[in-house]
């Protein structure tokens, strides 16, 4: 039987809770802020604004890249440049967060949930092929974790489907890749997260990427309030005014200072997350076999963005005995998303029911361990041994 790791200072029901997330300050950020305020420019489009999506277009490639209030926001105004109508269907994973068919929804369309494969938890190409038809206008791919989806098998699928277009929610990926391709540079249109839960952050904020340079004009437009004053702002008019629809998308440049501090420390960031990956990798794997869950798999042609690290239990109940006991230890992991497709909402847009036995499964066995930028070899070591520990412990049938 493995044996958990013991601890040096007594029992964990005297330490503090190893937190789930904790968001940290890495390089400049607060200076930043400080200078934005001192500066007078408090809103979006500001200077600070501008280095972070120069700073994201540089690294993804990106024709463009505008900063945007949430990763939500980013996908509503994707869903709006390609001006969607009734009888159009979007394509979503059910294994998602609300927003992934939420903004598609709001501008009308109708969606069909695709599930997802069970070695990255991303769109299932097979199930893909089954659910195209004429009115289809995008499918929405999501790098769960951080890991690329089947890429290869997605474009495969799509390539008898030329006018369906592909969308990443890149929310969990940034500066991952696929067979070194960055993730955010695959599909038309990429959206990122800044929310406090993800690698990098500034509260709440996200960016779209425009990988077409001709989307990047009315782009500029529907981000503005529907007005020209992009062109204006570069003199290329010489006053704007209201053109097409659009929305208040910028982030504000308080915002985006913070969020700048941190991009500049991505090398820093990210190696502090591939440790806590490889160390929990490394301590779980060997037991994988003999205490019956699996660790969770990046393919070798894949970079991982080191968003997360989960592992997979025998079954739901096992699961959720699981988390009790980590979380009676004073280690604070969870569960994720509950299957879009059998939500209330998901049914009411839903242009049909469709069958997504591997994302039901999935949400049943998932359980994610505290990740973070700097979690100490101690707090790792915890999270290793309140997990042996709890996997080898058989409670009563329910």
């Amino acid at each position: 039987m493995a044996q958990a790791l013991e601890l040096d200072d007594g029992p964990a029901a005297e330490l503090p809770d190893v937190s789930f997330n904790v968001p940290s300050v890495e390089g400049r950020e607060l200076d930043y802020v400080q200078e934005v305020v001192r500066g007078g420019h408090l809103s979006s489009g500001g200077d600070f604004a501008r280095r972070a999506a120069e700073l994201l277009a540089a690294d993804t490639g990106s024709a463009e890249v505008l900063m945007t209030t949430s990763c939500t926001a980013a996908l509503e105004l994707s869903a709006m440049l390609m001006d969607l109508r009734e009888g159009d269907t979007v394509i979503v994973p059910s294994f998602t967060f609300t927003s992934t068919g939420l903004a598609f929804a709001r501008q009308g369309a109708g969606l069909l949930f695709c599930d997802i494969e069970p070695d990255t938890l991303g769109l299932d190409p097979a199930h893909l092929a089954a659910l195209l038809d004429e009115h289809v206008r995008a499918v929405v791919i999501v790098h769960y974790a951080g890991v690329a989806c089947d890429v290869q098998g997605i474009r495969d699928v799509l390539a008898d489907w030329p006018e369906v277009q592909l969308v990443e929610d890149n929310a969990h990926g940034l500066f991952g890749t696929w067979r070194g391709e960055p993730l955010g540079s695959l599909g038309r249109f990429a959206t990122l997260s800044f929310h406090e839960t993800k690698n990098f952050v500034c509260g709440e904020g996200g960016a779209l990427l425009l990988n077409d340079p001709e989307d990047v004009d009315r782009a500029r437009v529907l981000y503005d309030k529907g007005t020209n004053r992009h062109a204006f702002m570069l003199g290329q008019v010489d006053k704007y005014t209201w053109k097409d629809t659009g929305s208040s998308f910028g982030l504000s440049d308080v915002l985006a200072a913070y969020l700048l501090g941190q991009l500049e420390q991505r090398d820093v960031v990210q190696a502090k997350r591939r440790r806590v990956s490889e160390r929990y990798a490394a301590a779980l794997a060997p037991y994988a076999d003999e205490l019956g869950f699996e660790v969770m798999r990046v393919p070798a042609d894949r970079g991982s963005a080191h968003h997360m690290f989960y592992v997979l239990l025998s079954h739901r109940d096992r699961r959720n005995d699981v988390l009790e006991l980590m979380r009676k230890a004073g280690v604070q992991a969870t569960f994720h998303y509950q299957p879009l497709h059998t939500s209330d909402a998901g049914r009411s847009f839903a242009v049909r029911t469709t069958e997504c036995p591997v994302s039901q499964d999935i949400s049943d066995r998932l359980l994610r361990l505290p990740f973070h930028n700097n979690l100490s070899d101690r707090d790792l070591d915890r999270v290793v041994a309140a997990f042996l520990e709890a996997s080898t412990v058989t409670l009563p049938q329910r």
